[in-house]
């Protein structure tokens, strides 16, 4: 049994019989008992303390200390070879023995904690992972194909939890503290990051990290996945291509994010787009794309920049396209207002529960925006606004599935008017997993006149017309 379970267990220190080790005396047997004190078992899954962490700390440190604060640390493989080097020269200079496992673990471990998110980053790097939860020092829970499993992870303490949240905001210029104890921010490679720590938090600091495939998700994907249909597809394409204004809709987790990557790619390359987000997160592949992101107030409550703000600067910007990542506040007046005034083609996502449920959210968060504008004002400028709202659902066996394409046709009176073009249909349930596809309901959007100005044609049997459709 290693030393560090025997101190773990209470049994205290090794002794020479116990060791199988011989009686030494005098300077031998002083280093004798230096060598076994510092012999140290690798980190297993579960949570350690005590010697092993003594031992990090220290030699973390040390590396800290005697690392060239100047290094580019960007250049990650060179900083690993010179932490590799200081690693292997403290552990010689301190007579830490180790394994070679324990050490490449050590080493692993504390390259992660210098350049890394610590016990995180091979949750991170762990491709099947596509969320992670920390809800305090102790409880991290992944989410992998729709499910969240807790993992045996752990941090040191909550604030070893809260260096890492530091780590995070800092370089973005954001703060998280006690007068402002949630924030917004974003990993180098796209991954979306909340944080919440006490007194909000009453369970210690929370951080949550919505990850971003390094390779982004392809429409032969989608419809592999079942999220939309070939046809499905073809017809939001023509959509995207005739600039249509897209509001992409649903809860928590849906896809809106993901759904709102893919048909950005839809839009030709000669336009120039102005993308607007809380935390930049959007991956869009054409060359000419200006993001803007917004800004929380400093520490003396000055220099926010909102969405609202950045939405009426976009129009200065001479925009061929504006896409807000999110709308969510009183900044959906200023949207409609784009979409009004010539901005075809603008895309956004909204969280709301239904189509329907869409159009009464962009009401109320209009009517945040405290003009008194009269109810039906507000509705005439969402129903001219709005040419469509893509639905999204996640289901309960974690897939996500378009489950509405629902066209804004106008108004009926003081009620605006909608009309589902495509509609999910559920065929059964087979070991847990959701069976169905998006099926047209036969009827033609009213738009289809835009669509074929824009010199695309579409057959007739996209919706549902002339043909049964077969998936």
């Amino acid at each position: 049994m290693s030393l560090l379970k025997r101190i773990e267990q209470g049994q205290g220190k090794p002794s020479e019989q116990s060791t199988g080790t011989p009686q030494a005396s005098g300077g031998d047997a002083s280093r004798l008992s230096s060598l076994q004190v510092r012999r140290v078992s690798a980190p297993s899954a579960a949570p350690q303390t005590g010697t092993y962490f003594d031992l990090k700390t220290r030699v973390q440190n040390r590396l800290l200390a005697e690392l060239d604060p100047s290094m580019d640390i960007t250049k990650t493989d060179d900083v690993r070879k010179t932490i590799q080097g200081l690693f292997e020269q403290i552990l010689n200079e301190e007579n830490i023995v180790l394994s070679r496992p324990e050490r490449a673990r050590l080493f692993e471990q504390i390259s992660a904690e210098i350049l890394g998110l610590g016990p995180l980053q091979p949750l991170l790097e762990d491709e099947t992972v596509t969320e992670v939860m920390v809800n305090g020092a102790k409880n991290i829970y992944v989410e992998r194909k729709g499910k969240i499993h807790r993992v045996p992870v752990t941090f040191e303490s909550n604030d070893h939890v809260m260096r890492i949240i530091d780590r995070i905001v800092a370089p973005l210029g954001r703060r998280i503290d006690e007068s402002s104890p949630y924030v917004d921010a974003r990993l180098a490679d796209g991954s979306r990051v909340n944080a919440v720590i006490p007194p909000i938090s009453l369970i210690g600091p929370v951080l949550t990290i919505r990850k971003f495939s390094k390779i982004p998700i392809t429409l032969e994907q989608l419809v592999q996945f079942g999220t939309l249909t070939p046809d499905s597809i073809q017809f939001l394409k023509a959509c995207v291509e005739a600039r249509l204004n897209i509001v992409i809709s649903g809860g928590t987790g849906s896809g809106k994010t993901t759904l709102l990557n893919i048909l950005s790619g839809f839009i030709p390359s000669d336009e120039r787009i102005i993308t607007i987000e809380n935390a930049a997160e959007l991956q869009l592949r054409q060359e000419h794309v200006v993001t803007l992101e917004s800004r929380p107030p400093n520490i003396e409550g000055r220099g926010e920049i909102t969405i609202r703000n950045l939405v009426v600067n976009a129009l200065r910007m001479r925009p061929d396209r504006i896409i807000v990542g999110e709308i969510r506040d009183d900044a959906a007046l200023d949207m409609l207002q784009a979409m009004n005034t010539g901005h075809d083609g603008s895309m956004t996502t909204l969280h709301s529960n239904s189509p329907r449920d869409t159009l009464s959210r962009l009401e109320t968060m209009t009517l945040m925006a405290g003009m008194e504008l009269p109810v039906r004002a507000i509705r005439e400028q969402v129903s001219s606004a709005i040419d469509m709202i893509i639905h999204e659902e996640r289901m309960r066996d974690g897939s996500r599935k378009v489950t509405f394409i629902t066209e804004v046709s106008g108004m009926e009176g003081d009620i605006i008017t909608t009309t589902d073009l495509f509609v999910f249909e559920q065929t059964g349930l087979e070991n847990g997993k959701v069976l169905g596809h998006i099926r047209p309901t036969g009827l033609r959007p009213n738009f289809m006149e835009k669509i074929e100005a824009a010199g695309i044609h579409l057959p007739p049997s996209i919706f549902g017309v002339g043909s049964r459709q077969r998936y």
